[in-house]
């Protein structure tokens, strides 16, 4: 469900950064747009790291700049054609008369004039505000539009009172989304259509002998998250898939591996028609210099083996590249972002998503992530704990913006 979330001023608003990651946790992508006094109680970075998304802070561009051009004035249309339910929290008294009577001043109430989906309005307010019969009536003339209100709760407010107009709690309003009947003709966002991605997930095996192997504990999880939700976009997908215990996306054209030289020439001989990879996998970094064609017997002296470097695919890839977007993984244990930055100087890419693999259930074999993003622009973005799923969407959130961006550099 792609959720826009609007959050108006007072103290609330922090509940609202809970609310965004209360959305995401049942596989909502949200895009959250904010009102200037919402700013003045929490800074648009939190919900710019918390959703991996740019956070919409006004109609214009930058005022403060002088920049008062019209690409945020219209922007308010596109937010409304992209997602099926705007959400409103907190929704001041102030947000509730604009939308109730039709006023338009700003981006969320323009938003809510052009939206033609779903309303979820969550108030929160002084409690003789919310008794208000102003505020009672426009409340009704939003109920009659078939807009749902997360009814606020009774309780100490921030002006030192107790009654009701504390904001509802970050899962009783996004269970009032959740429990929403969408139409089943919606048409989810294809930002990714035209666009064919390369996938690699899932560990390499390299063979000691017949029936022994070298490998990792690469689960695949997020890579195949990133193809499911790179197909949910519209993109084509290739997914070049090591060992792993998933069921294949639908969708993708999957090609299973064994060994890093299979991978490779998986890569390579899709190379061409593709115009973003992603090198999720966790490669082996060596290879027995020489299979024995019989299994090794267990002798109770001491073995050595003989190791080879593994074909460095990634990089490989980045000399090749040409105009296509690079994006490749440093799974780590310490010197997270310095080591993020080498690779992505190194290998040529444009994204390197960093992941501390000895934190407790995040990286290897786990559903959830926590992740750093580096990009070739200088910015290191990094993304909190959350569901696989949910990381995925994130970076290819990142992705898209990065090549639009690239794209206008080339044409300027």
């Amino acid at each position: 469900m792609r959720v826009a979330l609007a959050v108006g001023g007072g103290i609330a608003a922090y509940k609202a950064a809970e609310l965004a990651r209360t959305l995401q946790e049942h596989d909502c992508a949200v895009q959250v747009i904010m009102t200037a006094a919402a700013q003045q109680f929490v800074q648009p970075l939190t919900f710019a790291a918390l959703t991996g998304r740019k956070v919409i802070t006004g109609l214009w561009a930058d005022q403060s700049a002088g920049d008062q051009t019209l690409s945020s004035a219209v922007e308010h249309i596109r937010v409304a054609q992209d997602n099926e339910v705007l959400v409103v929290a907190p929704a001041t008294a102030d947000l509730l008369a604009k939308f109730a009577n039709g006023l338009a001043d700003d981006f969320v109430s323009t938003l809510y004039l052009a939206f033609t989906g779903a309303v979820v309005l969550a108030p929160a307010m002084n409690s003789n505000m919310w008794a208000h019969p102003a505020t009672v009536s426009n409340v009704r003339r939003l109920r009659e539009r078939g807009h749902v209100i997360v009814e606020p709760g009774e309780g100490l407010l921030a002006c030192g009172t107790t009654g009701p107009g504390r904001l509802a709690e970050p899962e009783q309003i996004a269970a009032a989304v959740m429990a929403l009947k969408l139409p089943q003709t919606a048409r989810p966002l294809q930002d990714f259509e035209g666009e064919t991605l390369v996938i690699t997930a899932g560990p390499t095996r390299e063979p000691l002998d017949p029936v022994r192997y070298i490998s990792n504990r690469s689960s695949g999880k997020m890579g195949y998250a990133l193809a499911e939700a790179a197909l949910a976009r519209g993109a084509n997908v290739v997914l070049v898939s090591g060992p792993v215990a998933l069921p294949p996306p639908e969708g993708a054209r999957v090609i299973h591996v064994g060994t890093a030289r299979e991978m490779r020439t998986a890569v390579m001989d899709n190379l061409e028609e593709a115009t973003i990879i992603i090198k999720a996998a966790a490669v082996a970094d060596y290879q027995v210099t020489t299979v024995p064609q019989q299994k090794m017997k267990k002798t109770a002296t001491r073995m050595s083996l003989e190791l080879d470097p593994t074909p460095d695919i990634l990089a490989e890839v980045g000399q090749k590249k040409g105009d296509r977007l690079l994006i490749g993984f440093a799974a780590e244990t310490q010197n997270l972002t310095d080591e993020a930055r080498r690779k992505m100087k190194t290998k040529h890419c444009d994204i390197v998503v960093g992941n501390l693999v000895n934190q407790e259930n995040t990286g290897f074999e786990s559903d959830d992530n926590e992740v750093v993003l580096v990009l070739s622009t200088g910015e290191v973005i990094p993304l909190p704990r959350a569901s696989k799923r949910i990381v995925a969407g994130q970076v290819l959130d990142h992705a898209l913006r990065l090549r639009l961006a690239l794209h206008a550099a080339g044409a300027s």
